[in-house]
Formats: structure tokens, sequence, C-alpha cells
């Protein structure tokens, strides 16, 4: 079973920062803000995701929080403003999930 997730983070340091980046990256993660990505995950993946960027990130400093969606609330979320990092984020990249 797949699950919609948001994985955002503020980590200091630019190291582990650049690591977590490069997991969710590599995990087929979708960059929609410097520190946000978005994308689709088996519910096992989202867990082990979650440890992995636990083994990166210092726990008194930083933060990563996972969120998983089913299609039906990610369906009722609102993009006000600006919303996606243009540079980022092309349409074809938004088709996949709005």
């Amino acid at each position: 079973m797949s699950v919609l997730a948001w994985i955002i983070y503020d980590i200091t340091e630019d190291k582990p920062r650049n690591k977590v980046a490069k997991l969710l990256k590599k995990s087929g993660l979708f960059r929609v803000q410097k520190s946000v990505f978005l994308g689709k995950l088996n519910s096992s993946r989202f867990d082990e995701l979650g440890e992995q960027c636990l083994e990166l990130i210092n726990e008194k400093t930083d933060s990563v929080y996972l969120f998983p969606f089913c299609q039906e609330d990610f369906r009722n979320i609102k993009v006000l403003g600006q919303g996606f990092d243009k540079k980022l984020v092309n349409d074809e990249i938004l088709a996949m999930f709005f």
C-alpha cells in the first residue's frame, strides 16, 4: 500500500541537511520548496525513511516531519499565494499530485 507523503525539515548544519535531501531525492520524492519534499512511498518505506533521517540529524537542534496523506485528503489541500517553488517544480510534477 502506498501513501502520499510530505517531508519537511529544519536542519541547522549543511552536511546532514544535504544528506537528508539526497536521501529523499533518492527515495523518489520531489523537492517542492527548499526544505519540503513530496511524493509516493509504500508504507514500509515511509517508516524506514523516518529511521534513516533520524540517524542523520541532531535531535537536539534539528527536526524532520513526515506527514502521510491518503489520496482523498490530498485532493483537499489548498495552495495559497505563490505555492510551489517554480524553479524546483514543473507542471508535469504538479500534475502527478493535483
